[in-house]
């Protein structure tokens, strides 16, 4: 029987293309079963208070079992990746580093944080999780 994972995707707004590829890229992969805990833009967190906003984060992040950060580049200039790969790695939740394809630099805030970073390939990915998810 398969294992159900529990995954936060830390991931920038701006690129939100980024999520939703990650999404079906792991929803599609047979003896899978993931939950994707993270706030999206189809699903957001309705109100404009910060620290509102980092608890209802902090209790998604704290109840995954490990956080995929996608490591764009930009995720250096997110200040909210930063926060919640903080919130992972201060609650113990493992963090992985999705390398976006075609990519040659990634970003130093996620690999800085990451347990391992991998390139954006099913396996790969896959692999990682069933390996360090908590």
């Amino acid at each position: 029987m398969a294992n159900n994972y529990k995954i936060f995707i830390s991931h920038s707004w701006t690129y939100s293309e980024d999520l939703k590829a990650l999404q079906n890229l792991l929803n599609a992969r047979g003896y899978f079963n993931v939950e994707f805990t993270e706030a999206t833009k189809e699903v957001p967190i309705n109100s404009v208070s910060a620290p509102y906003i980092k608890s209802v984060l902090r209790t998604k992040i704290v109840s995954s079992n490990i956080v995929l950060a996608i490591a764009g580049i930009y995720a250096s200039h997110s200040d909210w990746m930063i926060w919640e790969m903080e919130t992972a790695k201060n609650n113990n939740v493992p963090i992985i580093g999705i390398i976006p394809r075609g990519q040659q630099r990634i970003s130093s805030e996620v690999y800085s944080r990451s347990i391992i970073d991998v390139n954006w390939n099913t396996e790969s990915i896959v692999n990682a999780i069933r390996n360090y998810a908590k």
